[in-house]
């Protein structure tokens, strides 16, 4: 077991919680992470770019000129890849990227990221994050709290959904808000996956966060 010290939006101590070891002492697959940070940024591409090919061109339907005694090499149609405003050779086409990885190695990766962030003094745990309002000034004095303002990435994860909160941070470029897992079906929500705990600099728990945390993926 670890204990890891909470702290209000204030800046003071209130307490500390416990993280059990099946988060704090999770193996560090680098398999594990690596299929599951390609697969999530695979994922991610839409996938539609698109170019035309030669058929695909409009014009070009008529020979240019004549196939012998021109002086120049024999041609059919003006919109062959060599031309100007031609079609492209090996034209991209829409496809899908989608990989998969399964629920268990996902799993490990995300818990391996976490301890690593979490062994590395990189966490810190808040008893709540409640705006009366959505204000990026209150964002700001938060994160000045914590000594996280001048951060370059600061991941913060909430329990459950919260537009105010999220609309507070949202114009602030080197802070992303996401949610805790969920076992309740149809819930509303954007789980951090093991691509946000690498990249961020500092990481920012919600104790209940914490909780569900451990409730969903620590068991």
């Amino acid at each position: 077991m670890a204990e890891l010290e909470i702290r209000d939006k204030s800046g003071k101590n209130v307490g500390k919680q416990q993280i059990s070891d099946a988060i704090f002492e999770a193996p560090v697959k680098s398999v594990s992470l690596h299929r599951a940070i390609v697969a999530e940024e695979a994922n991610s591409r839409q996938g539609t770019q698109k170019a035309k090919t030669r058929s695909e061109t409009r014009g070009g339907g008529r020979k240019p000129y004549k196939q012998k005694k021109t002086g120049n090499a024999r041609q059919g149609t003006i919109r062959a890849p060599h031309y100007a405003h031609g079609g492209m050779a090996f034209a991209v086409a829409p496809r899908d990227y989608e990989k998969k990885v399964n629920r268990k190695e996902r799993r490990a990766a995300i818990l391996g990221a976490l301890s690593t962030q979490i062994e590395a003094g990189n966490v810190s745990l808040v008893d709540s994050i409640i705006f009366a309002e959505p204000r990026t000034k209150d964002a700001l004095t938060m994160l000045e709290a914590l000594g996280l303002k001048d951060q370059r990435r600061v991941l913060i994860i909430l329990p459950t959904y919260d537009p105010v909160t999220l609309k507070s941070f949202k114009n602030l470029q080197n802070v992303t808000v996401k949610t805790a897992p969920s076992k309740e079906p149809g819930a509303k929500q954007e789980a951090f996956s093991a691509r946000d705990l690498l990249v961020a600099h500092k990481v920012v728990i919600v104790a209940d966060a914490m909780t569900r945390i451990e409730e969903v993926w620590g068991q």
